[in-house]
């Protein structure tokens, strides 16, 4: 992983009181590495493990592909809440020791109802990414905050390149399913390790039960995302789970096919190259977003707005692409909207946990993206069943056109109240 989100110059080793240093968040993006590793590495050899559960030509597959996001969004908002009120370290680790349990329950598995179990076990135990982040936002505020998730979705994207390569190199000696338990040693290792980090408190935060108070009134009975007294500048949760939403789905309705088409366009071309073709754009966030949130930094809204653009752009070419070049240039330009997005979606996170209880906001979050992400899934199956490999990218291209209108009407009236105020 090589994505330097926290400057060494900004962030001293030790932590401020009731906080963490730059060390510390470094340790927690590790374990969250690990655990992306594990959970991301088996799912694309489910076609190679249904058989030898009894579903010989691996007709679950797509469904049991997305069975642990399903569960993991169902119960993030219950785990954030728990976190608020239990401790965000506990809630953490808790997190760390579910995948393993589910992972250990996955490679004993010797019937497809067993497995199925423990792949609902895994999203509705895991949710690492709602405790992770909900740690951090306990201990961070501001720019350190921002940083800090940003340097998280580079663990992901480290994870989802590296870890379906290693599963690959390992499977000739180890069957992809018997792989599960290998992997669990790995969030029971994260695990050792969190444990020895402190419980968070957030300097110069309000009370827990303020903080909770405000975000339940915010959430639940705000009509509009919105209260009276939320901050000038900061944006209402509601369209923050809106731009969360429209993302995910746009970004992810690629992924399904994109080695259908490419083969389709690209006939003879290798399947390590197709590999490298799906990890450019992740290629891209690890390269580029620490330079991105400095720059946008203070200015999320036109970030977002053309990481929507980008991201059109990106899934419009892949339709015309018919060339190894060409297919380069779009996978590229996807990842330019992919860390564009991906960076101020961290920063507007970072804002809107201000005076709000972390761990309710980032459940909330993961239920929303995960929501994008099924989404996403199904819609790429029925349009790709009936129209082709194509159509999934004409579909996210017209999501992602929608969006960044929506977010530059967004991004202009932001500045419009800032520069009244």
């Amino acid at each position: 992983m090589t994505v330097d989100a926290l400057p060494r110059q900004s962030e001293p080793d030790t932590a401020a009181p009731g906080g963490i240093g730059r060390r510390q968040v470094h340790a927690v993006a590790a374990c969250y590495f690990v655990a992306s590793f594990a959970a991301l590495g088996l799912p694309p050899y489910l076609t190679a493990i249904l058989p030898g559960l009894g579903d010989q030509e691996g007709r679950w597959a797509g469904v049991l592909y997305i069975v642990p996001t399903v569960f993991s969004a169902l119960g993030a908002p219950l785990w954030g809440r728990l976190a608020d009120r239990y401790g965000r370290k506990r809630l953490l680790l808790r997190a760390q020791l579910g995948l393993a349990v589910s992972f250990l329950l996955a490679g004993a598995a010797d019937s497809l109802p067993a497995f199925t179990l423990a792949l609902v076990l895994q999203g509705f135990l895991g949710g690492t990414f709602a405790a992770t982040n909900g740690y951090l936002a306990a201990a961070l505020d501001g720019a350190r905050l921002s940083r800090a998730l940003t340097l998280m979705q580079g663990s992901a994207r480290a994870a989802l390149v590296a870890a379906p390569i290693l599963v690959g190199l390992l499977s000739p000696w180890i069957d992809p399913h018997r792989q599960y338990l290998l992997m669990a040693v790995l969030p029971l290792t994260a695990a050792v390790f969190l444990s020895l980090l402190p419980e968070p408190g957030r300097p110069g935060a309000k009370a827990t039960a303020e903080s909770e108070s405000a975000s339940a009134s915010e959430t639940e009975a705000a009509p509009t995302g919105t209260t009276a007294e939320e901050p000038p500048g900061r944006t209402p949760l509601r369209v923050l789970y809106g731009l969360e939403f429209a993302f995910v789905f746009a970004t992810i309705i690629s992924f399904p096919y994109l080695i259908a088409l490419a083969e389709e366009r690209l006939p003879g071309v290798s399947g390590t190259t197709t590999g490298v073709l799906f990890a450019l754009p992740h290629l891209c966030y690890l390269a580029f977003a620490a330079r991105t949130h400095t720059v946008f930094l203070h200015r999320p809204h036109t970030g977002i707005a053309l990481g929507f653009g980008f991201v059109a752009l990106g899934l419009a070419g892949h339709a015309l692409a018919d060339s190894l070049p060409a297919f380069v240039a779009v996978r590229l330009l996807l990842g330019a909207g992919l860390t564009l997005g991906l960076v101020c979606l961290s920063v507007l996170a970072a804002e809107a946990c201000r005076g709000r209880a972390p761990g309710r906001l980032f459940g909330s979050l993961e239920f929303v993206s995960k929501g994008g992400a099924v989404a996403a899934g199904a819609v790429a199956a029925l349009v790709n069943g009936r129209f082709g490999a194509t159509s999934p990218v004409l579909v996210g291209t017209a999501a992602a056109l929608l969006a960044a209108v929506a977010a530059t009407a967004l991004s202009s009236h932001s500045r419009q109240r800032w520069s009244r105020s």
